[in-house]
């Protein structure tokens, strides 16, 4: 790998972590509005959905924009909008919108922006991929680049609860905004654009992508895939902090520790597809990781709710979402496969399909909790993860000849 392309990654990494840390402070944040502003769960929930509504929408557009205009350009508007829409949280308050319109629709709509400006980031970083590196070094690279993501998400809760309890939630999110438009420059500033290696897409590439019964499958599967981890993304706070009743240092510190393990396990996975790939073709190699990930994945989230020690249960929760992590390396390595020259709408499809799933959790598992328990919500993201499993029977996801 040369210097300019481990620059890169370096930036597609440091991309992935600003983005999950902008996405996932809302929920370190989430206990302490709740009760300045008099939200329920349920209402909360709403706030939480308007993201993932605009995220899951605009993703395949976005995909089909990193494809026209180039993913440098389009992961810069991103991110410089993405920070742009975070750092205005505060005024989704009282005083502010929410004095206005009240607080829920106003954090929405902020919440909704953010999820429009942040839609074609990993179909953009996808294409960044196939574009930049060599097709052996693809799945690895996605290992790093996704890592980012869990990285983000286990500095979210020690971070942004202690810039809390320094600065007030406002203030800090104007901060994490700032953070994330500088890096936005770095990359503009920094990196070439791509425009050209790729021919451009529009709706007949997308028909003629979806006419492929193997992305179809993707698209269903990486939807419970997405079902699974946003349970964490959205409630695992909640549930250590008002659920376990753990004490507020002790809650930012274990809600860490999945995320950590996502980050650390990713790569693995990385590496993982990237070795049988290379020594049993990359149907097996990638259907293998894919399966066996989720399968454990599910299995440790089933053992977790009859778990009452804190460390065994933060353990086995670590254990759900870095497995759930691994098997993020086969899906996006199979998008950008099958999508071929059309990469960033292949990419942009499957995470639409993803984050159609992602949408249900924040709003069904509090309602799930409320009628028979939160073990029962976490039940039920286990098995949809079953539905992930199924579909990776049904892919093929090598690569098309000509492409």
């Amino acid at each position: 790998m040369t210097a300019a392309q481990r620059w890169t990654v370096g930036l597609m990494f440091a991309l992935s972590v600003i983005s999950y840390f902008e996405r996932t402070i809302l929920s370190v944040a989430a206990p302490s509005m709740m009760k300045e502003f008099a939200l329920s769960p349920e209402a909360m929930g709403v706030v939480f959905t308007a993201f993932q509504l605009s995220y899951t929408l605009l993703m395949t557009p976005g995909g089909h924009l990193s494809d026209r205009f180039g993913p440098r350009n389009v992961l810069a508007a991103a991110a410089l909008g993405a920070g742009l829409l975070t750092a205005l949280v505060p005024f989704g308050g009282n005083p502010g919108l929410g004095a206005l319109f009240g607080v829920v629709p106003a954090l929405a709509l902020l919440r909704f922006g953010l999820g429009a400006f942040t839609a074609p980031l990993y179909p953009s970083l996808g294409h960044m991929n196939a574009v930049t590196m060599p097709p052996g070094r693809q799945a690895r690279v996605f290992g790093i680049v996704n890592a980012g993501a869990g990285l983000g998400g286990a500095i979210s809760p020690l971070l942004f609860s202690m810039l809390m309890g320094r600065l007030g939630w406002r203030v800090s999110f104007g901060l994490a905004g700032a953070v994330a438009m500088g890096l936005a420059l770095v990359w503009w500033r920094t990196v070439p654009d791509q425009r050209g290696a790729r021919p451009e897409g529009g709706r007949a590439a997308w028909r003629e992508l979806l006419a492929d019964r193997n992305l179809r499958w993707l698209i269903l599967g990486y939807g419970a895939v997405d079902y699974f981890q946003y349970i964490f993304f959205f409630w695992l706070y909640y549930y250590l902090g008002e659920v376990r009743q753990l004490p507020p240092g002790e809650t930012a510190f274990y809600a860490t520790m999945p995320f950590a393990a996502w980050a650390l396990m990713m790569p693995v996975g990385g590496w993982a597809a990237g070795r049988l790939s290379a020594a049993y073709g990359v149907k097996t190699g990638l259907r293998t990781v894919a399966i066996a990930s989720l399968a454990l994945a599910s299995l440790c989230l089933v053992a977790a709710p009859g778990v009452t020690e804190t460390n065994a249960l933060v353990a086995l929760l670590s254990l759900a979402l870095g497995f759930a992590a691994s098997a993020d390396v086969p899906f996006w390595s199979a998008a950008v496969n099958l999508g071929g020259r059309r990469a960033g709408a292949a990419g942009g499809l499957m995470n639409t399909g993803g984050n159609l799933g992602g949408s249900i959790a924040p709003l069904l598992t509090p309602l799930v909790a409320a009628r028979f328990g939160w073990s029962a919500g976490l039940y039920l993201g286990a098995a949809v993860a079953v539905l992930g499993i199924l579909a990776w029977t049904r892919i093929d996801p090598a690569p098309r000849e000509g492409e």
